[in-house]
């Protein structure tokens, strides 16, 4: 069983930055890429970011490219999301995943509980 436990949400004002961290159960997450997706009210889930296991392969969706981050150490079983010049248009609660194979996946099969990010004008 695989436990993704993310932190670090908030409520900021637009132009601000915050960073996510999701921390993995045990070995869970070694050999596999992991990503974030989000989900606003009223919204489908939406694609944010995926690293590959090595770290060596991100991507990202158009918009947030440019102003978010993932990084991840393996070490700490932790994926990261660093979130830089933040709009309105991001709050959502934004959740961690891991991916169905070692690169930049986007199928999932495991998740967080997830963390609220709201923004405010």
């Amino acid at each position: 069983q695989v436990q993704l436990v993310e932190s670090g949400g908030g409520l900021v004002q637009a132009g601000g930055s915050l960073r996510l961290s999701c921390v993995a159960s045990g070995r869970a997450i070694i050999g596999y890429g992991m990503g974030w997706f989000r989900q606003a009210p009223g919204k489908e889930r939406e694609f944010v970011a995926a690293i590959s296991w090595s770290g060596g392969i991100t991507d990202y969706a158009d918009s947030v490219k440019g102003r978010f981050t993932i990084s991840r150490d393996n070490a700490k079983n932790t994926v990261y999301l660093q979130m830089n010049s933040l709009e309105p248009e991001d709050t959502a609660v934004y959740y961690c995943y891991k991916a169905r194979g070692s690169g930049t996946v986007h199928e999932y099969d495991y998740w967080g509980q997830g963390t609220q990010v709201t923004v405010s004008s």
